[in-house]
């Protein structure tokens, strides 16, 4: 596939469409008081590590995500709701400020769990790209996808700076906004999906 080929399909429309969708399922502002109190509870979040790994995941899962998930005999109804499930599982730790996730392994930063994984690399934005692949042309998906991880990159490395200028009860009053707008996302991925599940069975 020849630059001229790719280059004579993208499309701003279709680029600006793909990025918005990306945009709203990456939530990355949404994610910044998780990001801060991770960082509170001595678990940092390498910003450039993070937001490399999670572009390399969506990308390869945008191109091989039905493949793998039929070697595993998958499907991204399942995957999605189990997704869900982890996401609502980071939304109680939030909101009830209690601790689930522990951390007993060696690996002391929170780059991977749950930057990484479910925030920015989920069954959300999973499911997300599969269903723009049938929508839109390669190209412009791509190109949507890459903006967003730009952006991701600026918001982490900027969360620090955040943390200064933010006081500890607005940053405490952020965690329990989002952690219910987190709870909203897992139920609504959770149902979405859980129907289609029992439409099979039935």
């Amino acid at each position: 596939m020849s630059f001229e080929y790719l280059f004579s399909r993208l499309d701003i429309q279709q680029i600006a469409s793909a990025f918005v969708v990306l945009f709203a399922v990456l939530d990355v502002f949404g994610s910044t008081p998780v990001i801060i109190d991770l960082k509170q509870k001595g678990r940092p979040v390498d910003a450039l590590k993070a937001t490399l790994i999670s572009a390399a995941l969506l990308v390869g899962f945008f191109f091989a995500g039905d493949a793998m998930l039929r070697l595993f005999s998958v499907d991204i109804e399942s995957f999605a709701v189990a997704g869900s499930l982890v996401i609502f599982l980071m939304a109680l730790e939030m909101i009830l400020d209690i601790e689930i996730f522990k951390n007993i392994g060696p690996i002391k930063e929170a780059t991977l769990v749950p930057v990484v994984f479910p925030l920015l690399a989920g069954a959300g934005s999973f499911t997300t790209l599969l269903s723009l692949r049938a929508e839109y042309a390669t190209p412009n998906i791509l190109v949507a996808l890459g903006i967003n991880m730009l952006i991701v990159y600026c918001v982490l490395r900027a969360t620090e700076r955040v943390e200064r200028i933010l006081s500890r009860s607005a940053i405490y009053l952020m965690r329990k906004f989002f952690g219910i707008i987190l709870l909203a996302i897992a139920v609504r991925l959770f149902t979405a999906n859980i129907s289609a599940l029992i439409g099979e069975v039935s």
